[in-house]
């Protein structure tokens, strides 16, 4: 048996043992092991588990997803969603689809904040939906802007998924965080201009507010979410300016969060307890899966799978194209299944050296696999956010009309990638100004 018909064998074993639900980490961890075994030897295969493990996790950079974890536990625990979300409806209610677009924005604003995509989604459903089905808005754009736009998280840094891949990947982490600042605030618009055009051809999709909020309340809505900005720039602005390192932000973000908890008057001593419990938790679960993706590296490099889909996508006309639609397909269709972190953890592996191969740009790649995740959030039929959405709302709305309403925003999705490939600068020039 060939080297590549080992590989090829040992991704079938890990879609069939994921189908089957069992711990992503320790598949990943049990087929590369097998696979390394075969391939080489036991004693080969015994030095990787005993050598990878040890040397993943001391990487500095890696320090950075506990604290940016711990910022966005904080923030989530600290209670700003509503303050966001009612400063976001005072200022944009007179717009068509007012309450949705400041849902859209409302929940990229506190995506950026969290990092986490599920709070986001999770938190805003709770404040937002009932509030929109109680001005008798369509209960699918309801959902489907919360869940679509929760995605932000995975985008607009600080962001984990950034983390992860760059170190995967060998990228500057600082790059792919300033990368992925602009697309992300394009994603937010678009949504936005999606909502008001097709609330202005169906006025029923969202009846329009009489109501009239004097200056001087919507100002001092305003002025409660200052935590929010504080936070953003903040950490955005550390990195750009080159007061801390993508690396080093993740705990001044956290710091910041706390002095924002002080300031606001909600810190907490319980309230702290959770927030690192919760951080510790999701480090623990990122950590387990990261390990057995690169274990996973390890094998289908010995394999040569990266080598074959290179030559594979070189064979075919088109150029890059295949590579596209393959990297589209792959995404979809694990998204159905898999969690974000833990899609991007096995699929990098098989994606990375093969941008290497055909000379495109890693920062660029990083953006667009990110966005791949985000449209694995909302693809049927596990599309986690929308079931996120659809346990905090319970019965409210059924999970078909969610679907259908996420459909929108996944044009808009297609939209927004098709427009990242096509135009590179969207999502390099903010790194090429900074110097990286």
């Amino acid at each position: 048996m060939s080297s590549l018909t080992i590989g090829l064998v040992g991704i079938a074993a890990l879609v069939v043992l994921f189908a089957l639900r069992l711990p992503i980490g320790l598949v990943l961890g049990g087929v590369s092991f097998f696979g390394i075994w075969t391939l080489t030897s036991f004693r080969t295969a015994f030095g990787a588990v005993k050598s990878i493990p040890y040397e993943f996790s001391a990487s500095w950079s890696l320090t950075a997803i506990p604290m940016f974890l711990l910022m966005g536990a904080i923030i989530h625990r600290s209670g700003i969603t509503e303050q966001l979300f009612r400063a976001a409806r005072l200022w944009l209610n007179r717009l068509p689809g007012g309450l949705a677009v400041a849902t859209n924005f409302a929940s990229a604003g506190f995506a950026a904040a969290s990092g986490s995509s599920l709070a986001t989604a999770t938190a805003m459903a709770r404040i937002a939906v009932p509030e929109m089905l109680r001005y008798r808005y369509d209960p699918g754009l309801a959902a489907g802007v919360v869940a679509s736009a929760g995605t932000l998280g995975a985008l607009i840094p600080p962001s984990v998924m950034f983390v992860l891949y760059g170190v995967f990947a060998e990228e500057s982490i600082t790059d792919l965080m300033l990368a992925g600042t602009v697309p992300g605030i394009l994603t937010a618009l678009v949504y936005a201009a999606m909502i008001i055009l097709r609330c202005k051809r169906n006025p029923s999709l969202a009846p329009r507010s009489d109501e009239v909020v004097p200056l001087g309340e919507r100002l001092r809505a305003l002025a409660g979410i200052w935590p929010l900005p504080f936070l953003i720039i903040g950490v955005i602005g550390g990195i750009y300016s080159g007061v801390v390192s993508a690396t080093e932000a993740g705990a001044y973000g956290a710091f910041l969060a706390l002095i924002a908890a002080v300031l606001t008057g909600r810190f907490r001593w319980r309230m702290i307890g959770e927030a690192f419990l919760e951080a510790a938790l999701n480090t623990a679960n990122i950590f387990f899966i990261a390990i057995g993706a690169a274990l996973l590296t390890r094998f289908v490099v010995l394999a040569g799978i990266p080598f074959a889909i290179s030559d594979l996508i070189d064979a075919l006309p088109g150029g890059v194209v295949p590579l596209f639609v393959l990297m589209a397909v792959v995404y979809l269709a694990a998204g159905m299944f898999l969690d974000p972190i833990g899609i991007m953890l096995i699929t990098i592996p098989l994606f990375v050296p093969t941008f290497h191969q055909m000379g495109l740009d890693g920062v660029l790649m990083g953006v667009v696999v990110v966005k791949f995740l985000e449209v694995g959030l909302l693809t049927p039929p596990v599309g986690l956010n929308v079931f996120a959405v659809k346990a905090s709302i319970d019965d409210a709305i059924p999970i078909t009309t969610i679907f259908r309403g996420v459909a929108w925003f996944l044009v808009c999705e297609a939209i927004i990638i098709t427009l990242l490939l096509a135009f590179p600068a969207i999502s390099l020039t903010l790194p090429a100004l900074s110097g990286h």
